[in-house]
């Protein structure tokens, strides 16, 4: 079995950054990601606020980050991480469902899921008119009623790029003010198609046999309850860690998060988080880069002090 200087689990940005970081300092990287390079910016229309490209398409800031990788001669492997452990000598054992790999350090970089409502309907209508991506699904609701619940960034970017396809574009959303940054909200009440619905929540998503049909909607200060008919409903009400796969190493707060200190490592020496899945206020790809370069550099001065 190879032993690798570092594996990086996830290729988002912060995971491809700190596979880069790691690369350029002459060690041995395995990039482990279950699905396409990018994470959650493959799900992003228009990314506006990365410094140098002015306004880019998510996938293909995804693909310009990941194309040096290869040339570094980082690694990349596809496949489901189950478990993440530490042997008494500081080896850590990374198990996949197709293998095991083995390495000095570690760099968690599995970002974060979208948030689910919990209500009746929404896992049952599920791809057949629920919706947590809009680059996604959008096209499927063109010329449709659409609704989009959340107030932050993600769910007004989201509904300013349904409105391409969506005859209205509802959002929804639990209090009587956006939380989305002031530029982004100015746009969503500039634009025709968009309309909203405050202080209150989705009670039940409705269909029939094929797809969604209404939403029944609960004020929230008068507790009224009322249906409104929609094609779609999209949801962006937050995002939950991924770290099911390391929750017993014990480097997670209560809600799942990996706790770091100011370098990106954890409790577990060698061991190291970036980007979305770690404890943090802001969620940004900028961030992300960031934490990645410093974990990079960390894994090294960890093997230059340790190995």
């Amino acid at each position: 079995m190879s032993l690798y200087d570092t594996i990086v689990i996830g290729a988002g940005p912060a995971g491809m950054t700190a596979a880069m970081y790691a690369a350029r300092s002459e060690l041995k990287v395995l990039l482990l990601e279950r699905g396409a390079p990018g994470g959650q910016m493959n799900n992003t229309a228009e990314i506006e606020n990365y410094p140098g490209y002015g306004k880019i398409m998510g996938p293909e800031l995804a693909m310009k980050m990941y194309e040096p990788l290869a040339e570094l001669g980082v690694e990349h492997a596809y496949g489901i991480v189950e478990k993440v452990t530490v042997n008494p000598v500081g080896i850590k054992k990374v198990t996949t469902e197709d293998g095991t790999f083995e390495s000095h350090t570690v760099i968690i970089a599995t970002g974060a899921n979208h948030r689910h409502l919990g209500v009746p309907g929404e896992e049952r209508y599920g791809a057949r008119g629920v919706s947590y991506c809009a680059v996604c699904d959008g096209a499927f609701f063109r010329n449709q009623d659409i609704l989009v619940v959340g107030g932050g960034d993600s769910a007004i970017e989201e509904a300013l790029f349904l409105t391409r396809f969506g005859q209205s574009v509802t959002i929804l959303h639990r209090r009587d003010q956006l939380r989305a940054q002031k530029i982004i909200q100015e746009r969503a009440f500039a634009n025709d198609k968009i309309s909203f619905i405050w202080d209150s929540t989705v009670e039940e998503v409705l269909g029939d046999e094929m797809k969604i049909t209404a939403v029944r909607i609960r004020n929230l200060k008068t507790g009224a309850i009322t249906e409104r008919t929609f094609g779609g409903m999209f949801v962006y009400v937050g995002l939950d860690p991924m770290t099911e796969t390391v929750a017993e190493l014990g480097i997670t707060d209560e809600a799942g998060w990996v706790i770091t200190d100011p370098s990106t490592q954890t409790t577990i020496p060698g061991i190291f988080a970036v980007g979305d899945v770690r404890q943090k206020n802001l969620r940004q790809i900028t961030t992300a880069v960031g934490e990645g370069a410093l974990a990079g550099q960390g894994v090294y001065q960890y093997i230059t002090e340790n190995v």
